[in-house]
């Protein structure tokens, strides 16, 4: 690059820094970049390997009855809320809880569960990596039982019975019985237990699976070499924060809808697609099954976290946002793409399944699964016997890829903007050092789920933190908004951004901000601790110590809100009702949004306000600094 290219590209760079709102903090350039991120980190691996397995579990297309009620009690009313509180504020999830000083531990706990999900999350990305390079074959390597297999796999179930041939009663195998007409005598059939390539395959090959979280064994030197591809490749498209990840998502979060269509149009070619469709959502729908109070459990849970909601996600992207941007509308287009993808996706994947359960004579039920048994074992299995099935493969395991990267690349953008939140002036426009030392820190920590017995530890975190901690934060951040500082006082604050609604537009929000949402949630949280069951992976159970390792990283990060309540409380002098009021700096970022209900605030934007030495005001009592 020469001189006066590398001058053409500063002039560019500066020319859309002028343009942003926020020069300080910066801004999306483009509406769509942001639209495009949120619909990136809701729609994640859950709504292709989750959704359609409990949809088929609870009833079909009955689940969908409590699926969009729980939409709309619990899931999109915390959204709008998160989305609003970043965007007025223009701070991160810890930052932003200058709002209800007490408790600010809830944003640390945010940061805190993602941090453990970030490291987790990108595995799966690298197994995604590795099953998509191994997809650039002729024959995919777990289309039969290769060297690598033992005497229990098989493509085809081993069945045998005792029939009687002139007049001799002989044992034989099911699929002679059926090519030659004779029937089997009564209760002699057997059935062999036998593996599939493609579950022999993803233990004994990709994962080199030891027996359990006690036998850690060595490094799984292609999953390592693939994970630290996966965060290169995230690195990379967060280098300019959102300047950069802006314009990935213009690939990752579209890309997986082609390769959902292609993969529909061909699985409902296929034989046996058909069956596949009535089990998922058609007429082998079980419509008693909404009587049952799991499938309400399943519908809230996933709502719940398949809109990423109490994460810190939501708050840090909405954060870029222009003062002025119609979060409101922003929330419900997001909220229902996301839902609409999970429906989707579910007849992409059941179109398929059912005809992998028509070749193998098996039922539909028999073959279903969800999550790593889904996405690394049976969707495999049964790409596999399709023509052309490299193809196949390498499209499937590519928008998995594409998938988690949107969900990462928010993950990892909430960890940053929360360390430059709390350090402004000493990490000011050292946004790239820190994005590498998170990548490159989190990468070393990731190292133990590339292990043999990495799977138990993917499965562990999983397990614990995608579950109890964030319920909890969900629960205190609606009682810290709505009921601390207060839902009509909130609803002020949106409407200095989006403009005077009616009362009536805000009826149905304040009933779920205040009753209904915290309600919902703490029911689901109550019944989780209720209905706890010690881990497992498959069959195999977790050591006693492994479930211990799993509360103390739960308590990890709750245990950050009584700390940071104890020491705002303590730096107030023990002035309780103090620490439960917003902070001197609490308000929109500039002065040219702050009309006259914010007009007390300093000149320059509350970012700038916060320092690395907290101070003690003296009109408050208690500190506005960084952190704590």
């Amino acid at each position: 690059m020469g001189w006066k290219d590398f001058l053409k590209c500063k002039k560019s760079g500066e020319k859309q820094k002028s343009q942003d709102e926020n020069v300080e903090r910066g801004n999306w350039t483009r509406k769509s970049d942001y639209l495009l991120s949120m619909i990136g980190y809701a729609v994640g691996l859950g709504n292709v390997w989750r959704f359609p397995y409990l949809c088929y579990k609870n009833g079909g297309g009955a689940f969908l009855i409590p699926y969009t009620i729980m939409l709309a009690f619990s899931g999109l009313p915390l959204f709008f809320l998160e989305c609003s509180l970043g965007q007025f504020s223009s701070l991160g999830p810890i930052e932003v809880w200058r709002v209800v000083p007490i408790l600010q531990g809830v944003g640390l706990l945010m940061v805190t569960i993602t941090t453990f999900v970030a490291i987790y999350y990108n595995v799966i990305i690298a197994y995604s990596l590795y099953y998509m390079f191994a997809s650039f074959q002729s024959v995919l390597p777990w289309s039969d039982c290769f060297n690598w297999a033992d005497e229990f796999c098989s493509k085809v179930p081993r069945v045998s019975c005792n029939v009687t041939i002139n007049e001799t009663i002989i044992t034989a195998n099911l699929t002679w019985v059926n090519e030659r007409n004779v029937s089997c005598i009564e209760n002699t059939t057997i059935r062999q237990e036998v593996e599939v390539p493609s579950k022999q395959y993803w233990e004994k090959v990709a994962l080199r699976r030891s027996v359990g979280l006690e036998e850690t064994g060595g490094i799984v030197w292609y999953l390592a070499l693939c994970l630290l591809l996966a965060w290169i490749i995230v690195g990379a498209a967060l280098f300019k924060g959102i300047k950069s990840s802006g314009k990935v998502v213009y690939f990752t979060a579209v890309f997986p809808y082609v390769v959902l269509i292609i993969l529909l149009v061909r699985g409902a070619t296929l034989e046996g697609a058909y069956e596949g469709i009535n089990y998922y959502i058609g007429t082998q729908s079980n419509i008693s099954k909404i009587m049952e109070a799991e499938a309400w459990k399943d519908a809230a849970t996933q709502i719940f976290f398949s809109l990423s909601t109490a994460w810190g996600g939501l708050i840090a992207l909405s954060s870029y946002n222009k003062f002025r941007n119609n979060c409101y509308q922003d929330a419900i287009i997001v909220c229902i793409t996301n839902c609409g993808t999970s429906v989707f996706a579910g007849f992409a994947i059941f179109s398929i399944l059912g005809h992998m359960a028509f070749m193998t004579q098996k039922s539909v039920p028999e073959v279903a699964d969800s999550g790593f048994g889904l996405a690394f074992i049976a969707y495999p299995e049964a790409l596999s016997q399709l023509p052309v099935s490299p193809l196949w493969s390498f499209l499937f395991f590519f928008m998995l890829l594409t998938l988690g990267l949107d969900s990462q690349f928010a993950m990892i953008e909430t960890i940053v903007t929360s360390i430059m939140d709390a350090f402004p002036q000493r990490l000011k426009n050292r946004r790239i050092p820190v994005t590498i030392a998170c990548c490159c820190f989190l990468f070393l920590l990731g190292l133990v789920c590339v292990t043999e017995a990495g799977i138990f530890w993917v499965n562990l975190i999983d397990y614990f933190c995608s579950g109890w901690a964030i319920l909890f934060a969900a629960v205190l951040e609606l009682i810290g908004i709505c009921w601390i500082y207060g839902a009509n006082r909130f609803i002020e604050d949106i409407e200095m951004m989006i403009g005077k609604k009616h009362w009536r537009f805000w009826l149905w929000w304040r009933a779920c901000w205040i009753f209904i949402s915290p309600a919902l949630l703490l029911a689901i949280l109550l019944w989780s601790l209720i209905t706890f069951e010690p881990p497992t992976y498959g069959h195999i159970k977790y050591p006693t110590w492994g479930t211990a390792l799993g509360w103390c990283i739960i308590i990890f990060g709750l245990i950050w809100i009584p700390i940071v309540a104890v020491i705002k409380i303590w730096r107030a002098k023990g002035n309780f009702l103090q620490v439960c009021r917003p902070t001197e700096n609490w308000g929109p970022a500039l002065a040219q949004h702050r009309g006259e209900r914010y007009k007390h605030l300093p000149d320059s934007s509350p970012q700038n306000n916060a320092t690395e030495i907290p101070t003690v005001s003296e009109k408050t009592g208690y500190d506005n600094g960084a952190y704590l």
